[in-house]
């Protein structure tokens, strides 16, 4: 397996995951969606602007995953990590995270910080299982009309609508 930064010469692998990525975010959310590669595309093309360092793994020459960081110096943000389904739970993702923890030891922090959607159980698993596990913040909005909340989820005395 190889990890490596990528830059614009590697736009239409990481597309194709970014594409595949969306997809799967929307799902969390019951909203199923089809691949947008002209939307990923733009994406990548920002996130190379930005400046965000963007880390991929490839097995036999094919890209399995990709990995993209914010750096908000001192603080380093995983923007979003994801691995084909057939690669998952074979260390790719670790491999990925790896670059992200020494990018901010770089920095001289000990933490990286994390974006998780609260119905992502296979990522949150991924960060326990790398000592991540201090909720660090609430991301909170009004309903989106038509949404429909299931679910109540309470925060010390805060009950919030899921």
């Amino acid at each position: 397996m190889l990890v490596r930064k990528v830059d614009e010469g590697n736009k239409r692998d990481i597309s194709v995951l970014i594409a595949k990525f969306r997809v799967e975010l929307k799902s969390y959310k019951g909203i199923y969606s089809k691949e947008n590669i002209v939307a990923a595309q733009e994406e990548f093309s920002e996130y190379i602007a930005s400046g965000f360092p963007i880390y991929a793994s490839y097995h036999n020459e094919e890209c399995v995953g990709y990995m993209v960081c914010r750096v908000e110096e001192p603080v380093v943000w995983v923007e979003s990590l994801y691995v084909v389904e057939e690669m998952r739970r074979n260390g790719v993702a670790s491999l990925m995270y790896d670059k992200a923890e020494t990018l901010a030891k770089s920095y001289g922090e000990d933490t990286v910080y994390n974006y998780v959607h609260p119905n992502n159980d296979g990522m949150i698993r991924f960060l326990a299982k790398h000592g991540y596990d201090v909720l660090n913040l609430i991301e909170i909005r009004k309903k989106i009309p038509d949404e429909a909340l299931t679910e109540k989820i309470t925060v010390r005395d805060n009950v919030f609508n899921y």
